[in-house]
């Protein structure tokens, strides 16, 4: 049976989130609808609104649904630059939803270095700020490739200190670590639906209480005016029910840490590098690379073997791309080379064995070979 290990990209949908999808489905009814069906439908939206609210400690109608985590990380965005915010500042490991829509704001845009481990350099933040301009930054509570997590909350002080905008995509981080907007410090913080377990094409920008958000999908007047365009009721009522279960296995205390740490374990005594050690990580989490086997080599043949995970880099046309986040972290050498291996609320201690198993043996098939080759070379 091939198992997956590649939640950081989608998690498998909940059982309790397709019942949800089902039952919102099967009525139908238009949320802005007064009749029943519609008030019906309303309900749903607002009780999902409500989940997702206490999953990140939020009041709820500072949540603003949307299509998913790109579309409202480019709204907090054109906030901020709506509200006066002259610069931008983005993390140089930030997903590129985040890097392609500053681009493309209008306003000059920095990038903050990382350490050699991944984590923001907030030195270099601290001086940044002190050159003037209000400032938005945008830091990602943890990397969605190495899953090292951010000091976000260290972070948010020094912007507010400096008069700034604090963006959080927390979009990797809810369900695996707490998330709360408070605590965190964020200005907006940004979600998504099937990280969780919940259907894709669903997000949520969280707006806090002394921001305020502009609309960029604009027609009626849905979300408060803020996101025009009539409701995903299905996805948005599986996002609450996504929601209602990480709330109950947050408070359960569930951890899957030993399971990676053992798995991490066998595969560096093999020869793989793991990017981020030694800085806070995901416990879900395990980004690796070695050289000379281009991920695209070690995906399909994990993929054959069963065990489905994803690159640290992309490969568009048969060309390697090296991963954004190794190249900012300054392994140019690897940067073709990583894999992420992912677990979420499917994952069995098994399948991190099994993934283990499958990687050391092929790796130690792909030395021998390439031994073979340089021998029969010489």
């Amino acid at each position: 049976m091939a198992i997956y290990l590649d939640y950081n990209a989608t998690a498998l949908v909940r059982p309790e989130v397709r019942e949800a999808v089902v039952e919102a489905m099967t009525p139908g009814g238009n949320p802005s609808a007064v009749h029943a069906l519609g008030r019906k439908a309303r309900a749903r939206i607002e009780n999902a609104r409500a989940a997702v609210a206490e999953l990140v400690g939020a009041d709820p109608t500072s949540v603003i649904f949307s299509s998913g985590g790109t579309e409202s990380n480019a709204q907090a965005i054109a906030s901020a630059v709506a509200a006066g915010y002259e610069r931008v500042i983005v993390s140089a490991t930030e997903h590129p939803c985040v890097s392609e829509a500053a681009i493309h704001c209008g306003v000059p845009v920095e990038v903050m270095p990382v350490l050699s481990n991944g984590v923001a350099d907030l030195e270099w933040l601290k001086v940044a700020l002190e050159r003037g301009g209000r400032a938005f930054v945008a830091l990602h509570h943890a990397n969605n490739e190495s899953g090292v997590i951010q000091p976000v909350a260290e972070a948010a002080a020094m912007v507010h200190a400096a008069g700034g905008w604090m963006h959080v995509d927390a979009i990797q981080t809810l369900g695996k670590i707490p998330v709360d907007i408070r605590e965190l410090g964020a200005d907006t913080l940004t979600l998504s639906s099937h990280k969780i377990g919940g259907t894709q094409g669903v997000g949520a920008l969280v707006v806090a209480e002394n921001r305020s958000a502009i609309r960029i999908v604009h027609g009626a007047g849905q979300e408060r005016g803020l996101r025009a365009g009539t409701e995903n009721v299905p996805g948005i009522a599986g996002f609450g029910a996504a929601a209602h279960v990480v709330i109950q296995e947050m408070a359960s205390g569930v951890d899957h840490s030993q399971w990676r740490d053992a798995a991490e374990a066998r595969v560096k005594a093999a020869g793989a590098t793991i990017v981020g050690e030694g800085a806070p990580r995901l416990p879900n989490t395990l980004f690796m690379a070695v050289p000379a086997w281009d991920s695209p080599q070690q995906l399909i043949t994990l993929d054959l073997a069963g065990v489905m995970i994803s690159a640290g880099s992309a490969c568009s046309s048969g060309k390697v791309k090296p991963s954004k986040t190794m190249l900012a972290m300054g392994m140019d050498d690897l940067a073709t080379g990583g894999v992420r291996i992912s677990g979420g609320w499917g994952t069995q201690e098994s399948d991190w064995i099994r993934f283990a198993d499958v990687w050391v043996t092929a790796y130690e098939k792909h030395v021998s070979r390439l031994a073979k080759d340089v021998k029969e070379v010489a």
